[in-house]
């Protein structure tokens, strides 16, 4: 029987310590020095050839990357960028046993303009940045935030792969085998063209900073100014890459880092996309393929592989940086993440392999397709086309009622009747396309609702997430040229698709019809 004198805290705690003294759980000969999971105890030389192989067998097991393709990888500077780095330039060495075989190119892109930093303390980021892309004999390119601003609108357009070979297995091999053949002693690394493309001076660009500050100040709460962030960073991102002939881009995100984004996703409204969020691929842009080589690790492995083998990297901050957890959604999800993990080490392995399992609720987009079926910021399937009778519509129909205005609402004119223009007597200034920003100017537009056109017509071009990001803006005018050019030609291109749409013929009726036209309803005219 139990006995309140007993001490038991001293047992309990000894059995309890986890011992790093114990044998190498895979060698069995080396001691062990470091524990990642309960019972997964590696000997430094253990824990490199795991992490390397689990690198490559991530690359081999997919089997994306085809011999000789130019793939760019997205550096940010932190420990997950840092070690996708480190891999890549261990796999391209000589003595590898089993060699990478694409050509790498590096880029960084320099968002101290939309954090808030000065101008001392990002001339510091980027030299530091510098010293690190330089020492790895690569490719660079170091771009600032603010050239997102003067991006083309051919960045927003569905590029046409050029690869038309298929992934499977056999071809893969067949590509790997030629690629051999044909260079039996290149290696990767004694071609790479000299080309870096350094920060332009941070001086000139002061005109940039401030249209880029005034964007991100227009919009109100921090998560539609991360999830801005995000937009703008892969748009710049994607144009790098076709300008510079990049066919796959590589994001150094881990499994820690999937986790959190799959719950602030789903709260943001992005459950559509999910899986090309978080997968391994995301082939939504068509010519340019991003890859997560790094989705199987934990930030507690990588982590440890940084410090055990000297790997740089920086610590560059960001928008939420110093932030509390509850200032944005994003920043209360990995708070709730982190600490749920300390309790239950099993969660951020739960969360990541349910990732593993989910489809995207929409169709893939082909060829046949119009870009306009697309979200206008982050290029995903429109997941706003619901049912007449869905809650979606019953909340947009909600929305558009509140907002509608009375003829006599926030002025001061007497009770009569309405002004000719609304009375049919002509016809409203609305109804021409060319001229619809120019109606409701300083408040004498024909139509109550005219001083905010814009902002309705950018609505209907985006999915919900990014409605509500736009939401959260105090006017869509400070957005980059590029989006309010597309956002126009895809206005005008449905406006006409309307007016014509009795001449059309659906494709799915088209397609349904046989080939005999005997019973087609125009028979009997």
């Amino acid at each position: 029987m139990c006995q309140v004198d007993e001490e038991y805290n001293g047992l309990l705690e000894r059995k309890l310590t986890p011992s790093v003294s114990k044998k190498c759980f895979k060698c069995k000969e080396s001691t062990a020095v470091l524990i990642i999971r309960a019972g997964d105890a590696f000997c430094r030389c253990c824990f490199k050839e795991y992490f390397i192989h689990k690198f490559r067998a991530m690359l081999g097991k997919n089997r994306v990357i085809f011999p000789g393709e130019k793939v760019l990888l997205a550096v940010s500077g932190g420990p997950a960028s840092s070690s996708m780095l480190s891999q890549v330039k261990e796999g391209l060495s000589q003595d590898a046993p089993k060699k990478l075989r694409f050509v790498p190119g590096i880029i960084f892109i320099d968002e101290g303009g939309a954090s808030g930093q000065n101008m001392e303390e990002r001339r510091w980021a980027v030299a530091q940045m510098e010293l690190v892309l330089r020492a790895s004999n690569y490719p660079y390119h170091m771009v600032c935030l603010e050239q997102a601003l003067d991006l083309p609108v051919s960045v927003l357009e569905e590029g046409s792969s050029a690869s038309d070979k298929p992934q499977t297995g056999p071809s893969y091999k067949a590509a790997v085998d030629k690629f051999i053949q044909a260079n039996p002693n290149q290696n990767p690394e004694l071609f790479l063209e000299n080309a870096q493309i350094h920060l332009s001076s941070l001086s000139m660009q002061e005109i940039q900073t401030e249209a880029l500050q005034r964007l991100f100040a227009s919009v109100r709460t921090l998560t539609a100014k991360e999830d801005l962030l995000q937009t703008l960073r892969q748009h710049l991102i994607l144009h790098i890459a076709r300008t510079e002939g990049y066919t796959k881009v590589m994001m150094g995100d881990s499994c820690s880092r999937l986790a959190v984004k799959l719950l602030s996703n789903i709260s943001l409204g992005r459950g559509a996309s999910l899986a090309v969020d978080t997968g391994f691929s995301d082939s939504r842009y068509g010519d340019v393929v991003i890859v997560r080589p790094m989705r199987d690790y934990s930030s507690k492995e990588i982590a440890y592989y940084n410090r055990m083998f000297d790997v740089p990297f920086i610590c560059i901050p960001g928008l939420d940086t110093k932030t509390p957890d509850r200032a944005s959604i994003q920043r209360l999800t990995e708070s709730f993440v982190t600490k749920l993990q300390m309790d239950f080490p099993s969660t951020v392995s739960t969360i990541y392999r349910t990732s593993e399992k989910l489809h995207t609720a929409c169709p893939p987009q082909n060829t046949n397709r119009q870009t306009s079926d697309k979200c206008l910021l982050c290029a995903c399937a429109l997941d706003t086309k619901a049912e007449e009778f869905s809650a979606f519509q019953a909340t947009l129909i909600s929305e558009q009622l509140s907002q509608r205005r009375g003829p006599g609402l926030g002025t001061a004119a007497a009770p009569g009747p309405p002004p000719a223009s609304c009375t049919g007597q002509r016809q409203c200034c609305c109804s021409d396309r060319g001229q619809k920003r120019g109606c409701g100017a300083g408040g004498s537009g024909c139509c109550p609702t005219a001083g905010e056109p814009e902002m309705l017509d950018l609505q209907s071009l985006l999915c919900y997430s990014c409605r509500l990001t736009i939401k959260d803006m105090t006017t869509v005018d400070t957005l980059p040229q590029y989006i309010l050019s597309e956002a126009e030609r895809r206005t005008r291109r449905s406006h006409m698709r309307k007016e014509i749409s009795e001449f059309l013929l659906e494709e799915e009726e088209d397609e349904a019809k046989p080939s005999s036209g005997s019973h087609g309803p125009r028979d009997g005219q």
